[in-house]
Parts: structure tokens; C-alpha cells; sequence
């Protein structure tokens, strides 16, 4: 039997993070079973979030971005070095300052991580196509108040 998030009384809101908290939890548990060569799903959020905005950041701007220390970035850029998933290339302006950089094995490598996802269909078919297209504009608009809040 499902159960709402939150207690009886709690502010709307609070249920909906609560969902949304319990939502991102399961979600990465079943990801990260599905992700390939041992990748792990901090390892594919820097490769997500690279390739998603078509940039190259610093350690401490990735660190930043996601949300973590910048000693726990430096360790998972160099596992993702290690694999060959991404590279440190020269700033342009300050070539003291190294960038990460996704290599084409790092892009293959999220690429499967997404198919791998797909495969997983079952999972998800209790939302219709339609019903994701409807919830994304939602959860945009979410991530993007929030973003910009921290």
C-alpha cells in the first residue's frame, strides 16, 4: 500500500520534497546498479554535468556545481582520469589552471550509463510517455528555483 509523503497537516511543499527526496534515493540505488565498467553514480554525475552544459570546469567548480567538498571532487576526477573518462587540459587565459575535459571514451561511457537506463523500462512504465513529458517542465522549473536559492 502506498502512503503520502509527510505527515497529516505537513505544508504541501514539504510533502512534494519529501516525494521528490524518496524519489532521488530510489532512483540512484536502481541507476547504479545499471551503470557499465564500474562506474559510479558520482563518477557519472561529472560526466553528465560536463556534457550536459558542453563545458570544462576546475575541480573546485565541479566541486561547487554538485554540491560536494573539493577533496571528494579531486578523488572521483581521478578515478574518472584513471579510466580514461575525462582529461585535465590547460585554461586558456591561465594555463596554471587545469580544466576537466570529457574525453570520447567518457562520452561513450555516459552514453551506455543512459541506455542502460532505458533498458530498465519496467521501472518506469507506471508513467506513460505522455506523463513524463508532462512532469519534466515541472521538475525544471523546480531545479532551476532551487539552483538558484543555494
Amino acid at each position: 500500500m502506498s502512503r503520502p509523503a509527510g505527515l497529516a497537516g505537513d505544508p504541501v511543499e514539504f510533502a512534494a520534497m519529501t516525494e521528490i527526496s524518496i524519489i532521488a534515493h530510489l532512483a540512484d540505488t536502481a541507476f547504479a546498479r545499471r551503470l557499465p565498467d564500474g562506474l559510479t553514480t558520482a563518477q557519472f554525475a561529472v560526466l553528465n554535468h560536463l556534457l550536459r552544459l558542453d563545458t570544462q570546469q576546475t575541480i573546485g567548480e565541479l566541486a561547487r556545481a554538485l554540491q560536494v567538498s573539493q577533496p571528494t571532487m579531486s578523488s572521483t576526477v581521478r578515478r574518472l582520469e584513471e579510466k580514461g573518462l575525462v582529461t585535465p587540459v590547460p585554461d586558456p587565459d591561465d594555463r596554471r589552471i587545469r580544466r576537466i575535459a570529457v574525453t570520447p571514451a567518457g562520452t561513450a561511457a555516459r552514453k551506455a550509463a543512459v541506455q542502460a537506463l532505458d533498458a530498465s523500462r519496467s521501472e518506469l512504465a507506471s508513467l506513460t510517455r505522455q506523463e513524463w513529458k508532462q512532469l519534466l517542465p515541472l521538475l525544471n522549473k523546480l531545479r532551476v528555483a532551487l539552483d538558484s536559492a543555494r
